[in-house]
């Protein structure tokens, strides 16, 4: 054998260093055990026959130690001592909780947003959220030029390498006939139930009153449910003004330009118009005590109103806006604002009386370089923090570790309490015999320690850096398959499927009756004898 020149030596270390360099740049994915199916840094193999063994299972309404046997995706049987075949793979949960996949209803994967896109598209963002235990999430799709049908084609376009399953939300950004007539072909024929409605972000997404209230008719009439983002945006960009005239540029002023008030002011507005439509409203983001007492009040009254908690608004405050390094507050922004230190617990109270109803994220992850686009004025701050992968741990380890949340309260307000309200319970959000084999086993006894350096969203940052809790998702199965283990994903870019999610939930339950009842208290028109004089 002839001896290696030198130089050729020299090229091939090169060669090495560089592809080495390559994948250690490429997001950490497969340098923390990432698989990318049957190409790239490994292969994904999994048995279509599964029997988790000896876990408590746990479902939002009951829980016992059993067995789960799952077979081709679903289901088949839920029992203590199952009997199975010996062709089946076998993950011992004894001493575990096996719940639902988390279901995260509040995402923007691969958004166009002020100026750029959010920085994990369908696949880095799935793959994030099974490493999470999260295994189903909800993402809002952006009309292109105001047509619903061309943005859910684009966003059928961008969810082509989904690694798990996903639905639709509908953003509604402007008013007219073609809209009302693509809001009944989404709901009829494309499997959306939702819509969202912007009272905030003047000049782009932010709607009228008007338009709002067009928005809630045709929403009731299709049995679809109406969502808002409460933040009144008049108001807003008066105070972004305001503050940019007292020579406040950082992201502190982020949040001192739309304080509390101003949540709590357009929530009671969506509140009080979808009252007078007579239709269920959900409220996105819900960040403040502000906000939040005004839903306590609809609700007490009987009006149907969902509350949405983010674990942002759960964990955090604001007191690193003010942080001196730009790069460590900008990635704090998004709308609205994480608040100050106390809106969390009150968050966390509310959540657990059952005054909000679930937990999603709001992720809408940016990195340091887009941040730092509003590095000379807030107002050019890309808005969104990460929360994917975190959301399920975090959870657990802030409201089940502390006693705020039952572990059944827990599976209730991860995944089943979303299952129901979108209408795709038992299906998702449930181990029982015939739902999606979307199953987690959890370790309460493990810890998790949360850092950009090791995450799977594309983001160089975290805002949960450096926490530390108890509860680690140690197994995450989809659709029936293994894709995180040991510290290990083996995901497969197409896997993921699009979940049609039907309309009239049952959160449309009685509310024919309510406009029967309306109808016969208005006691008019009244039979007036016109005068003859």
């Amino acid at each position: 054998m002839a001896p290696i020149h030198p130089l050729c030596l020299f090229f091939s270390l090169s060669l090495l260093l560089f592809a080495t360099s390559q994948l250690h740049s490429s997001h950490h994915f497969c340098d923390v055990g990432m698989v990318y199916g049957e190409t790239g840094c490994g292969a994904s193999s999994s048995s279509s026959k599964l029997l988790i063994k000896g876990g408590t299972v746990v479902n939002a309404h009951h829980q016992e130690v059993a067995d789960v046997y799952v077979e081709d995706g679903i289901i088949v049987d839920v029992k203590p001592n199952l009997k199975v075949d010996d062709d089946v793979n076998i993950i011992d949960a004894a001493g575990k909780f096996v719940v639902p996949g988390g279901i995260d209803p509040h995402t923007h994967l691969a958004m166009e947003f002020m100026g750029t896109e959010t920085i994990d598209d369908f696949f880095s963002g799935q793959a994030a959220a099974l490493a999470g235990g999260t295994t189903m999430h909800i993402d809002f799709v952006i009309p292109v030029n105001g047509s619903l049908v061309a943005g859910f084609e684009a966003y059928v376009n961008k969810a082509k390498n989904s690694c798990m399953d996903y639905g639709f939300h509908m953003a509604i950004t402007k008013w007219d006939e073609a809209v009302s007539r693509e809001m009944e072909v989404m709901v009829k024929e494309k499997g959306i139930n939702s819509f969202k409605f912007f009272l905030a972000y003047k000049g782009s997404l932010m709607i009228s009153d008007e338009l709002l209230l067009e928005g809630l008719k045709q929403c009731k009439s299709l049995g679809a449910i109406a969502m808002v983002h409460a933040e009144n945006g008049d108001a807003v960009f008066e105070g972004q003004k305001r503050i940019i005239e007292l020579g406040i540029t950082g992201p502190e002023g982020h949040a001192l330009s739309r304080p509390p008030a101003l949540e709590a002011e357009a929530t009671g507005r969506a509140i009080r118009l979808a009252g007078f439509v007579n239709t269920p409203l959900y409220v996105v983001h819900v960040m403040s005590i502000d906000a939040m007492e005004e839903i306590a009040k609809a609700r007490k009254s009987g009006q149907k109103v969902i509350g949405e908690a983010v674990v942002s608004g759960l964990v955090l405050n604001d007191s690193k806006l003010w942080d001196p390094d730009f790069v460590t507050a900008s990635k704090y922004v998004m709308s609205p604002p994480v608040r100050a230190s106390g809106h969390d617990k009150a968050l966390q109270a509310a959540l657990s009386t059952g005054v909000l109803q679930l937990v999603g994220t709001d992720h809408c992850a940016f990195n340091s370089t887009q941040k730092a686009l509003g590095i000379d004025d807030f107002r050019k701050i890309p808005n969104g923090v990460n929360g994917i992968e975190e959301r399920m741990h975090l959870v657990w380890d802030t409201l089940v570790e502390s006693g705020q949340l039952s572990i059944t309260d827990f599976v209730r307000v991860t995944s089943t309490e979303c299952a129901k309200i979108f209408n795709i319970y038992p299906r998702k959000g449930a181990i029982l015999a015939g739902s999606d084999a979307d199953i987690v086993i959890l370790n309460p006894n493990a810890s998790v320690t949360i850092s950009a350096n090791y995450h799977h969203s594309r983001t160089d940052t975290n805002v949960y850096e450096a926490r530390r809790g108890k509860g680690k998702v140690e197994v995450t199965i989809a659709g029936g398959r293994v894709v995180w283990e040991n510290d290990h994903l083996k995901v497969i870019p197409g896997s993921g499927k699009f979940i049609e999610m039907p309309p009239f939930s049952y959160l449309f339950s009685g509310i024919d009756k309510a406009d029967a009842s309306y109808l016969s208290s208005l006691k008019a028109p009244v039979k007036r004898f016109k005068s003859t004089a």
